[in-house]
């Protein structure tokens, strides 16, 4: 289903970042005892040198299925994958690196990216549940800048499962969160490609 909003300007997008400048703006943050939202406390520190870890080894051993790849590779719509995020978000670092990955394989797809607090009127008109949950994609048509759709803030079985033991009160947060990073070590990007996969046909 196709929407417009006015948040979402040729303007946003010029100060929106590509993959490689928004990691290396991450890393070069952490360097500095900083975090993207400026909340440099020693855990969201931590999180974020979890994040650098993740996304590089996703970087370097993330693969697409060949399915995907051909799919993108004749993808015929001219797109903007629009993607608000913070350098320290699990989930982002578990999906973006996948994301990245096809986006590159696609002449006609540009990856873009904005930070959420930086952003939040953004943000505010693709909650999750009424939450501001990232990594929240929005996929934009090139030249109307129309919202095809939306993706995140994780795959559908993580979102499911994550949500299950958060709401059993004999699972502490802590175990939910490593359950839920355990879950995508085992999954290597397979769900997101699925979801993907269908979403490409929706868009086209």
């Amino acid at each position: 289903m196709t929407t417009t909003t006015q948040v979402i300007t040729l303007e946003l997008l010029e100060k929106a970042v590509d993959y490689k400048t928004h990691l290396q703006h991450i890393a070069d943050l952490f360097e500095q005892g900083r975090t993207t939202n400026e909340d440099n406390r020693e855990n969201m520190l931590d999180y974020t040198k979890m994040y650098l870890q993740r996304v590089g080894r996703w970087d370097r051993r993330g693969k697409l299925n060949v399915e995907l790849i051909e799919k993108l590779e004749s993808f015929p719509r001219k797109m903007i994958w629009l993607v608000l995020n913070e350098g320290w978000c699990g989930d982002s670092a578990q999906t973006l690196p996948f994301i990245n990955k096809m986006a590159e394989m696609s002449d006609n797809i540009s990856l873009r990216l904005i930070l959420r607090d930086q952003n939040l009127d953004v943000m505010d008109e693709f909650l999750t549940n009424g939450g501001r949950s990232i990594p929240k994609l929005i996929a934009l048509d090139a030249d109307s800048l129309d919202v095809m759709g939306t993706w995140g803030p994780r795959p559908k079985e993580a979102y499911e499962l994550y949500k299950i033991q958060r709401d059993d009160p004999e699972i502490p947060n802590e175990k939910a969160m490593e359950n839920l990073h355990l879950w995508y070590a085992k999954d290597r990007g397979k769900s997101i490609q699925q979801e993907f996969s269908e979403l490409l046909d929706d868009w086209a």
